[in-house]
């Protein structure tokens, strides 16, 4: 199958690894990569400044994408909220698939890209972890990157922003019927790359 047709959608909860997977998969096909998360995030950042999601929404540029403060656990949550709101999920959705159908091949990650955005993605891959793996995870990045918090919040927000996500009832986060799932409790980043790699090179035999 020609790359320029080729898609490969990778799902999965907050700090499973699918960014990082999601990076390395792209770098190796040489395809396009997509952090669709970051498209909420960026939606989530201005609503915290008082705008309205949806006009957030429409007006979002790609110069929003690059804001460092998007990493924030509150611009986190903003974005888990607005993202369950349909009509901001609907402006977005055509940015999306316009990426995904790019000449090269792309890679997007998100929550429902398998499953809603581009359902009839080439490859799909469902990176999962424990609730706990996950927090650590992501409790270790926050410290390291100065944040005065505790490991009993980042674990409480997890799980929070996990039931938001799978119990929406627009798009909810679960793996498509014929996603390839990879647990990452017990992978290091290399293993958790091959995995993907290997699944992905099948789907293109």
């Amino acid at each position: 199958m020609s790359d320029a047709a080729f898609t490969i959608a990778i799902d999965g909860p907050a700090a499973a690894g699918k960014g990082t997977i999601s990076k390395a998969v792209a770098a190796h096909f040489g395809f396009r990569h997509l952090d669709t998360g970051l498209l909420y995030r960026a939606v989530g950042a201005q609503v915290l400044l008082g705008m309205e999601p949806l006009q957030a929404a429409q007006r979002l540029s790609a110069d929003m994408l690059e804001g460092a403060n998007l990493r924030s656990p509150e611009v986190a949550q903003s974005a888990s909220r607005v993202a369950v709101i349909p009509e901001v999920r609907a402006a977005l959705l055509d940015f999306q698939r316009s990426f995904a159908r790019r000449a090269g091949g792309a890679v997007l990650d998100g929550r429902d890209i398998g499953t809603v955005i581009c359902p009839d993605a080439e490859a799909k891959i469902f990176v999962t972890a424990s609730a706990d793996v996950r927090a650590r995870r992501r409790f270790d990045e926050l410290v390291a990157a100065g944040a005065a918090i505790s490991f009993e919040q980042v674990l409480a927000d997890v799980l929070e922003r996990d039931a938001r996500d799978r119990d929406r009832a627009e798009a909810p986060l679960k793996p498509a019927a014929d996603a390839v799932t990879i647990d990452t409790s017990t992978l290091d980043i290399e293993e958790a790359v091959a995995a993907a790699i290997k699944a992905i090179e099948a789907r293109r035999a």
